[in-house]
């Protein structure tokens, strides 16, 4: 296969995770507040992506058994099946199927994944690597895009069963990538990123280590709490099915994108630290407007809409950012086990954060419960920077730190 077809085979693969994980993010927990559940919950439902949290448990499994191929063809497959199934059924009198699939989607997404990066390791060279970070990010996005905007559009306009019928199609179109995919020699072997089952405790111990997990998560929580309702928030403001969708679904996933390419390029010119002080105080700043509207200070669909933008965009160069860290905390031959490790701390986090959100919001409001996750998100930029600028952190962190980013790749 050629470099092109390489590139456009990770894309497809990298969208159609996007697609259902788009859709369930934007539409279940809006169509959760319509049927009358509690934020509380509403943000329990984040728990259904602990596959995420989860994978580094059966990652040796799908390194070892079979090829890539046989694995991404049957969970495409099962994916798509699993659609078709929902179109068929009545989900207008319970949601309970929904959360059914969202747990079995959020596996064969999370294996898939496996699998897809996998693929990348072996048939990019160590140079088209980043391209093809770029592209997992940017072909994740855009499948966002389309579960979160046009499917959620789709939904509003024809109900579930075109809906999900869509998605089949779309997730149909992904996987003819996959047939012409021929895999070189030996890709059953045992590749450098592979790790044995018992392995994960010895690189949690490693030193640095559990102190930098702490530190991602106070970075990320007090973000992650307050976005993690924001789809009930603008339901609550009276916001449509068609407002949201065109704010989460399309401007939001499109501002994302952008921030991530920005977030690249920063990432790439200038220290880490500079793209995380930056991308941390702009992303807990961008809650501020949703804060101010659940107060009824006035600004209505416009200062949403500014802070969905803004919120989207800052946080795609903090996550690239928070990211590129996460890598160079890694020991190369040991790099796999490790970027899965400090990955699914993050997503547990996020897990945690959504259940304070929901707690806090049922008890005091969603005025009091933002508010507070601008103040928590500001308060872990500054441990975080203040921590490693002390030299906290793994040891392999002090090189890219305060160095200019291409002076510490030569």
């Amino acid at each position: 296969m050629s470099r092109s077809g390489i590139l456009i085979l990770l894309s497809a693969l990298y969208l159609a995770q996007g697609l259902p994980y788009g859709f369930f993010t934007q539409a279940l927990p809006v169509l959760m507040r319509d049927a009358g559940h509690s934020l509380t919950v509403i943000s329990l439902s984040s728990w259904l992506f602990i596959p995420w949290a989860l994978k580094f448990i059966w990652a040796p499994y799908v390194d070892r058994v079979g090829n890539r191929k046989h694995w991404l063809l049957w969970l495409q497959l099962a994916t798509l099946i699993g659609a078709v199934l929902l179109a068929g059924l009545d989900l207008s009198q319970t949601l309970w199927p929904l959360f059914f699939a969202l747990l079995a989607f959020n596996f064969l997404a999370a294996t898939q994944d496996i699998a897809t990066d996998g693929l990348a390791v072996i048939l990019l060279g160590s140079r088209e690597r980043g391209l093809a970070n770029g592209i997992q990010v940017g072909a994740y996005r855009i499948g966002m895009v389309l579960g979160g905007g046009l499917l959620l559009w789709v939904y509003a306009q024809r109900g579930f069963a075109t809906m999900f019928l869509a998605m089949a199609l779309l997730l149909a179109i992904c996987t003819l990538p996959l047939l012409g995919l021929r895999l070189p020699p030996k890709t059953v072997a045992a590749s450098p990123h592979r790790v044995h089952p018992g392995s994960w405790w010895s690189r949690l111990r490693r030193p640095g280590i559990p102190t930098l997990i702490g530190l991602l998560l106070a970075y990320k929580f007090g973000d992650s709490m307050g976005a993690s309702l924001i789809g009930p928030f603008m339901r609550d403001q009276q916001l449509s099915l068609a407002q949201i969708a065109l704010l989460k679904g399309t401007l939001g996933s499109l501002s994302g994108l952008a921030g991530a390419a920005l977030g690249g390029l920063l990432a790439f010119r200038l220290p880490r630290r500079r793209v995380l002080l930056l991308g941390g105080v702009m992303q807990s700043l961008s809650l501020a407007p949703y804060a101010l509207a659940a107060t009824g200070a006035g600004g209505g669909f416009a200062l949403i809409a500014s802070a969905t933008i803004a919120e989207h965009l800052f946080g795609g160069i903090a996550t690239v950012a928070l990211f590129a860290l996460m890598m160079d905390a890694c020991e190369p031959e040991h790099a796999g086990a490790d970027y899965t490790l400090l990955a699914s701390a993050v997503v547990i986090c996020q897990g945690l954060a959504a259940l304070a959100a929901g707690l806090i919001a049922d008890l005091a409001g969603f005025a009091p419960m933002l508010t507070l996750s601008v103040l928590l998100s500001l308060i872990g930029c500054w441990v975080l920077l203040r921590a490693l600028d002390r030299g906290r952190g793994p040891a392999t962190l002090q090189h890219s730190w305060q160095t200019p980013a291409r002076r510490a790749a030569q």
